[in-house]
């Protein structure tokens, strides 16, 4: 496990996992019993995501400057993330005096049809997303580049990609290139957010 630094794009990258790296044993933790038969291993304990999601929200606050954020979240699975993101947000924004407004919308992407994978990318749950016009954004979720191409048609004022977990695979560097703001770049693998 290594910490990225900051590259040439200006990005903040967060915790890189080696590919070899078996990880943290599962006797070193607590976790819901309900996952005992499906978790091999931690790659990284709930204490350092909690951290890295403060930093991850101090560098958002840094960047939008005097700017009210709009957070537009990614159900299902980007839920836990930005609720913890979204909170540090309004932390450390009443502890440095700092108050950015910080508005949060909910919607789903669906690129599935019958199990497969297809081109078109459906937004579930905000039937128009006119209201991002000059706003600035943070998104949080996987199917980033067809969600930047729909949200950028709305003319937001600036727009910035948080991720919690990024997969290394053949297209990675493509997904970084969106990601402003990351947590971790983990293994190919399925990974789960406790």
């Amino acid at each position: 496990v290594s910490e990225l630094q900051m590259d040439n794009a200006g990005i903040k990258r967060g915790i890189v996992i080696k590919d070899d790296w078996p990880g943290y044993s599962l006797d070193l933790f607590t976790y819901p019993e309900h996952y005992h038969e499906d978790i091999e291993s931690v790659y990284i304990p709930h204490g350092v995501i909690m951290n890295r999601i403060e930093r991850l929200a101090s560098h958002i606050m840094d960047d939008f400057g005097n700017n009210n954020i709009m957070v537009l979240c990614v159900l299902k699975g980007g839920y836990k993330f930005c609720s913890d993101l979204v909170e540090f947000i309004k932390v450390l924004g009443r502890n440095s005096g700092k108050y950015l407004e910080t508005r949060v919308e909910f919607i789903r992407l669906k690129s599935y049809l019958n199990d497969q994978s297809t081109e078109d990318l459906h937004i579930i749950g905000s039937r128009d997303l006119s209201f991002l016009r000059g706003k600035a954004i943070v998104d949080t979720g996987k199917t980033m580049k067809a969600l930047l191409k729909h949200v950028e048609t709305f003319e937001p004022k600036m727009v910035k990609v948080a991720g919690l977990l990024v997969k290394r695979v053949p297209n990675t560097t493509d997904a970084l290139t969106d990601c402003k703001f990351l947590l971790s770049l983990t293994p190919q693998g399925f990974s789960v957010y406790l």
